[in-house]
């Protein structure tokens, strides 16, 4: 049996603070175990992205306990900020940085290059990668998330059930979706925003006092976190996946989207398209618009309540992507033929 220590932030089974990098780590633990892989998971507690001196020293400690030789794969959220921790170990061990998101500054660059190999969880987040750091090809690999089946969500006759999923943060662009829902003439729509409030609570409470002033209190419902049966509920009860970021690496809640069939209006950012993809017959299954623009979002928007006969070409080629995700199997096996190219 192949051994692997997994070094990931601590909490990355808390309900409160669900995240996709968080998902994807557990995910492929348990793809890993499934596949014969002997999985150590060493937890590190801290304030991660922003460790103090004893997250480090955790770091160092779960390094110094896996045997010389021995294989690790370390979450990205904890590796780029500690390159002191890991260019020590380089040599003793096989690394393998996991990177969910880039955080383009030098201690990142100084943590990836000790690494014997960087997964990226999108081909966008590995050009990027390659673009700006001087990193040799032969080792930055690209390992997407996977996504789970599910029954196609039923349509309303109007579509206007909209269903937002991320931490409600400044870089996921909710204040963009709320000024571009006050502008959209329709009274059909109600938009359910899940993620969690805790992030950064300032900007959660300018948001609730946006939504009130335009009017918008009763129609716009910030629901926390949710997970499991909650989570499915959402889904199933939504017309359209709505994604107002200015930042993502790939977007996990647009294939969540896409395997319940819905269609999906997003910011064209970073590995959304790649998230997005095509359906059989080269259609998008949704609509792709530039970030911190609510006039471009509100149009997107309206089309999609005005006209029935977009909403209809829009789930069917929804419902074609649907047949060609994969899942989280694929990705496990993925990662393990990495980790084995490394090791071997």
């Amino acid at each position: 049996m192949t051994a692997v220590h997994v070094v990931v932030p601590d909490g990355i089974d808390d309900p409160s603070r669900p995240s996709g990098g968080n998902v994807y780590d557990r995910r492929v633990c348990r793809g890993l175990v499934a596949l014969g892989w002997s999985v150590h998971e060493h937890a590190v507690a801290g304030q991660w992205p922003r460790p103090d001196t004893a997250a480090r020293s955790a770091v160092a400690a779960a390094l110094a306990r896996v045997p010389g030789g021995g294989q690790v794969l370390v979450d990205g959220l904890l590796a780029s900020v500690a390159p002191e921790v890991l260019e020590p170990e380089a040599d003793r061990l096989r690394l393998v940085v996991l990177l969910h998101m880039p955080r383009d500054e030098p201690r990142e660059v100084a943590a990836l290059s000790a690494a014997s190999a960087i997964v990226a969880t999108s081909d966008w987040t590995r050009r990027w990668l390659l673009d700006h750091y001087a990193l040799p090809e032969d080792r930055v690999y690209v390992v997407p998330p996977g996504v789970d089946v599910a029954d196609v969500a039923p349509p309303s006759p109007s579509g206007g059930r909209l269903l937002c999923v991320g931490a409600i943060t400044p870089v996921k662009g909710y204040d963009v979706l709320l000024d571009a829902l006050a502008t959209i003439d329709d009274p059909a729509w109600r938009c359910a925003c899940v993620g969690s409030l805790d992030r950064d609570m300032e900007f959660v409470d300018v948001l609730r006092r946006q939504a009130e002033d335009r009017g918008l209190g009763d129609r716009v419902c910030f629901t926390g976190p949710l997970t499991g049966a909650e989570l499915e509920r959402a889904y199933a009860e939504a017309d359209l996946l709505v994604l107002a970021s200015y930042a993502e690496t790939y977007g996990m809640v647009i294939t969540e989207a896409l395997a319940r069939g819905l269609p999906v209006v997003a910011t064209d950012v970073g590995g959304v398209p790649e998230a997005l993809g095509h359906a059989a017959d080269g259609s998008r299954p949704g609509l792709l618009v530039g970030p911190g623009d609510p006039q471009a979002l509100a149009q997107a928007l309206s089309r999609w309540l005005g006209d029935p006969c977009e909403r209809t070409l829009l789930r069917a080629a929804a419902r074609s992507r649907r047949l060609t995700l994969s899942d989280w199997s694929q990705t496990s096996r993925e990662l393990s033929a990495v980790l084995t190219e490394v090791a071997g």
